[in-house]
């Protein structure tokens, strides 16, 4: 059976530093020079997962911003990218001004580039995870010095609302649109600790799992093998054939996989990779 090998980056690819480690990367490297199909499905944009993926020989398209869209790095291009309707993103907006909370607000342009808008005042973290993404030709911040931008008069190539705020700011918008069926919220804790929440909101038909089906069928694929350790990595893990969660993965994660391996500080997926296509 054709298998596609898909993996989570942060927290289960990568490491704590943040990156695809020397060994993770012979490691996958081998796999794929004998045939292993391997991706990633990441919250990431081509942003980050460009420089980060530099090393790694995939020729594959890209998960990117959990499933809202695929990218293929060779073409600098997206695939089956999944937007809100205009109605609905215009009713996020007004949401999330009643509710004081600030959001980055991501776009794609015709011309193949993330352009990011921002509504209300930026926090130090924001604008610290802005300045990190500033010098890339894969995305445009659009965002004046007070962090308020002035949105596109036309939304309706909004892919991705990302909020990281306080906990208590982000849960009462959560609860207010966790159950709406023309949208998708995600929320979550992740690098940041407990006091910060992170929300993703897309539109209804985004999520990695949707989009690791489609790239299945793009190669050819009828297996499915997925890597995971956070909430949003569940969808995929869910349409799995074999659902691996690493050893650092939430509970929750745990608790759906059909196997756990080592943390990701042991090369454990690029291992388990390299044990089930070259080894068998």
């Amino acid at each position: 059976m054709a298998t596609l090998f898909v993996s989570d980056l942060d927290g289960t690819l990568l490491g704590p530093d943040r990156k695809v480690s020397e060994e993770s990367v012979s490691l996958l490297n081998e796999s794929i020079s004998r045939g292993a199909m391997f991706s990633v499905a990441t919250a990431r944009t081509p942003a980050t997962v460009g420089p980060l993926m530099k090393e790694v020989d995939c020729t594959l398209p890209l998960i990117v911003m959990t499933g809202a869209a695929i990218w293929d790095r060779k073409e600098n291009c997206y695939h089956h990218a999944s937007f809100h309707s205009e109605n609905v993103a215009s009713r996020l907006v007004d949401l999330y001004r009643r509710h004081g909370l600030s959001s980055f607000v991501y776009t794609l342009g015709d011309d193949n580039v993330i352009h990011i808008y921002h509504i209300g005042a930026m926090s130090a973290l924001e604008r610290e995870f802005m300045e990190e993404r500033l010098d890339t030709p894969y995305k445009k911040f659009h965002i004046p010095e007070d962090g308020n931008s002035e949105l596109p008069e036309c939304l309706d190539n909004v892919l991705l609302f990302y909020s990281m705020r306080p906990t208590e700011e982000v849960k009462p918008v959560y609860e207010e649109i966790k159950n709406s069926g023309d949208l998708r919220a995600v929320f979550y804790h992740d690098m940041y600790g407990e006091e910060i929440a992170l929300m993703e909101v897309f539109g209804s038909g985004a999520s990695k799992a949707n989009a690791v089906k489609v790239l299945a069928e793009m190669i050819g694929a009828d297996r499915i093998v997925a890597y995971g350790d956070n909430v949003n990595d569940l969808p995929i893990l869910e349409v799995a054939d074999d659902a691996v969660a690493v050893e650092n993965a939430v509970d929750s994660v745990k608790a759906i996989a059909d196997r756990i391996i080592g943390p990701n500080t042991d090369n454990s997926v690029a291992k388990d990779i390299k044990r089930l296509f070259i080894a068998n």
